[in-house]
């Protein structure tokens, strides 16, 4: 969030301030004096599916290549999670269906208790 708001965040410094040659004022760094120009602006590339190049759109995808490149395996690591579930689940069902099979004669036995019949003698 740091990154995209510092990108797009250039700005005309407010009345009275004064900045230092070099220096432009950025309202998301502290201080508001930064030494790095405006890095974006508008209709600097152009999409392929024609989505406006405004400066927000070109930060966001900035913001999310980077939080792309600095984690190489989250794909993996989200794949391989879906599959621990999809088997957790199976085994679970598995493991559901075996019990009721198996234990199904112990539920639903009856056991009547009848007086026995005396013989006479």
């Amino acid at each position: 969030d740091y990154v995209f708001s510092l990108l797009p965040g250039s700005r005309a410094p407010p009345v009275g301030v004064e900045l230092r040659a070099g220096l432009y004022y950025n309202t998301y760094y502290t201080g508001g004096a930064i030494a790095m120009p405006p890095p974006l602006s508008d209709n600097q590339i152009e999409y392929e599916d024609g989505t406006p190049a405004t400066v927000s759109q070109m930060a966001k995808d900035v913001v999310q290549f980077m939080a792309w490149a600095a984690e190489p395996g989250h794909d993996e690591r989200k794949l391989m999670g879906l599959k621990l579930v999809s088997g957790s689940f199976v085994g679970a069902m598995t493991m559901g269906v075996w019990y009721r099979s198996i234990n199904i004669a112990k539920k639903t036995r009856r056991i009547d208790f009848t007086n026995p019949m005396v013989r006479p003698q």
